[in-house]
């Protein structure tokens, strides 16, 4: 039987490392067009309504900032992650708490106003989000846990735990029995930057900020030095003194707390209040742009701005060619796919193997009847 096997390259190619996103990006394109094909659609008029007219006007380039705003601010901080070789799976989760911890001030206190409400509710929602991320970091070092499962089912947790204080505690009574908030006053609400052509609003900003920060961290300072070795090299990285357990917690807060301003950032600028489901699912969609990415800040904002396109693409078929705006699920996917593939096979190639382990138990296999025939 023969058997494919992954052989590291002695060394790879730059420039397809380089050309990898696009490769990618265009293998995702033809999967699409096949996709919409199947789907009884012409892929040409189907790309032109996902990928051209939802960035057509100024106002949609505004829904685009929107999108792409919590994608970036989580990527960034799942790249450090990442770069560690420590695996935060769990961003949903902590962009949900970031959301509860800062909407915990405008809820619980309706009648507090003035210029240090937005700040504190910044504020809550990164430590809301930093905490959350503590749990699969402190099992991790202390248990050994796996934090891939960890923070993948706190994730969960978070949801069901969001989904029971709109409906229970933190219920509009006023609402006429719909699982929201009271809406946030204005001293709480994220200001707008441009009110006259669009929605977006400072939370662009914060991931923009984000990105230059940690690209300055990763590539400027100790402490990106210290990520890098020991996310290649651990052993190396203990002979230099670099403590592990101090990394993983580290990575951990650190894409938390962004994770959690994302997840503020939207409740109080995008939606206004706290509803059962305040994410289509930015945490996981946000591991696609940290890849896409190639886990360097600033090529995660360029991705950010593509994976946004994505949803806003989705709700464009969806009204436009009455096709399940599940598609832009099916896209995330497929580019996730191809990246994660690229990439294997620049590190990577395939050898096939197996003929001489076959010929090898065939004569294990024939001894014994040799013997009995003697």
């Amino acid at each position: 039987m023969m058997r494919l096997e992954l052989v590291k390259r002695p060394q790879r190619s730059m420039l397809f490392s380089a050309l990898s996103p696009f490769i990618a990006f265009a293998l995702t394109i033809i999967a699409g067009a096949v996709l919409f094909a199947l789907l009884g659609v012409n892929p040409l008029s189907a790309f032109k309504i996902y990928f051209i007219e939802p960035i057509s006007q100024v106002w949609q380039l505004h829904e685009l900032a929107i999108k792409a705003a919590p994608l970036i601010l989580i990527a960034v901080g799942l790249s450090v992650c990442y770069k560690a070789n420590i695996w935060n799976i769990g961003a949903e989760g902590q962009f949900i708490l970031g959301g509860i911890f800062g909407s915990a001030i405008p809820v619980l206190f309706p009648g507090f106003e003035g210029p240090l409400v937005l700040p504190l509710m910044l504020l809550f929602g990164m430590v809301g989000g930093a905490a959350y991320a503590a749990i699969p970091a402190l099992l991790k070092t202390r248990f050994g846990t796996n934090e891939i499962l960890t923070s993948l089912m706190l994730v969960y947790v978070a949801q069901l735990f969001l989904d029971w204080l709109v409906r229970g505690p933190w219920r509009d009574p006023q609402g006429h029995g719909f699982p929201q908030t009271i809406q946030f006053n204005d001293s709480a609400v994220l200001p707008e930057l441009m009110p006259d052509a669009g929605r977006a609003n400072w939370g662009f900003v914060f991931a923009l900020v984000a990105a230059v920060l940690i690209w300055v961290l990763m590539s400027r300072l100790l402490k990106g030095f210290e990520v890098r070795v020991l996310g290649s090299s651990p052993r190396a990285g203990r002979f230099a003194g670099f403590g592990l357990n101090r990394m993983v917690f580290f990575a951990f807060l650190l894409s938390g707390a962004l994770a959690g301003l994302a997840g503020i950032s939207e409740v109080s600028g995008a939606i206004g209040q706290l509803q059962p489901v305040i994410s289509p699912g930015y945490g996981f969609t946000a591991i696609i742009v940290a890849f896409l990415g190639r886990l360097n800040p600033l090529g995660i904002v360029a991705a950010g701005l593509v994976l946004a396109l994505t949803y806003l693409g989705g709700e464009a078929v969806q009204s436009a060619l009455g096709i399940s705006d599940k598609v832009a699920r099916v896209f995330q996917g497929m580019l996730l796919f191809f990246v994660l593939g690229c990439d294997t096979l620049i590190h990577y190639r395939i050898r096939l193997v197996g003929m001489a382990l076959t010929k090898s138990a065939a004569k294990l296999e024939a001894a014994p009847k040799l013997r009995e025939a003697r």
